[in-house]
């Protein structure tokens, strides 16, 4: 029995750098606006101020994609947004394959997508960074692509399970 296993998160040094810099300018400018004019608002103000922003930006290290494919299925969990491990059986389960991807043109971006701009045809996206994604098409119509960044591990599990869907 092969099992594939993998855990992602938002750790892109270009993201990092950007929230740092985001969180400077918010901070300097409320600060700035603070010392000019403290009647505005109070010291305990800014500092709630502060740490609302501080701790708002930080939630995106909090996200983590998990993805496990097993004998019974895909399952996947985007926590926050999933709490538990999300299943689809093989028996559910039309076409399954690795497959390159735009992440900006077909979804929007990184994270948990819906189609950009309205075209449904393309499904859901969940993904933390790069362009391959585990693509499945459900018997139901949807799809669902599931970003990973061990291409290669993921489709020798995959061809593994292939037999699974009926």
């Amino acid at each position: 029995m092969k099992i594939f296993k993998e855990e992602q998160r938002f750790t892109q040094l270009w993201l990092i750098v950007l929230i740092v810099v985001s969180l400077s300018i918010a901070v300097v400018t409320i600060t700035k606006a603070y010392i000019e004019n403290s009647n505005n608002f109070s010291t305990t103000d800014l500092i709630g101020i502060s740490i609302t922003i501080l701790l708002a930006s930080s939630l995106i290290f909090f996200l983590k994609l998990s993805t496990r494919i097993d004998e019974k299925g895909i399952h996947y969990k985007f926590f926050p947004f999933h709490r538990n491990y999300k299943i689809i059986n093989w028996n559910e389960i039309e076409k399954v394959y690795v497959r390159t991807y735009s992440p900006l043109t077909e979804y929007g971006g990184w994270g948990y997508r819906s189609s950009f701009l309205g075209n449904k045809s393309k499904g859901t996206a969940l993904n933390v960074s790069g362009d391959i994604g585990i693509q499945l098409i459900l018997k139901n119509g949807k799809k669902l692509l599931i970003g990973t960044q061990k291409q290669n591990d993921a489709k020798r599990v995959i061809a593994t399970y292939k037999s699974k869907i009926n």
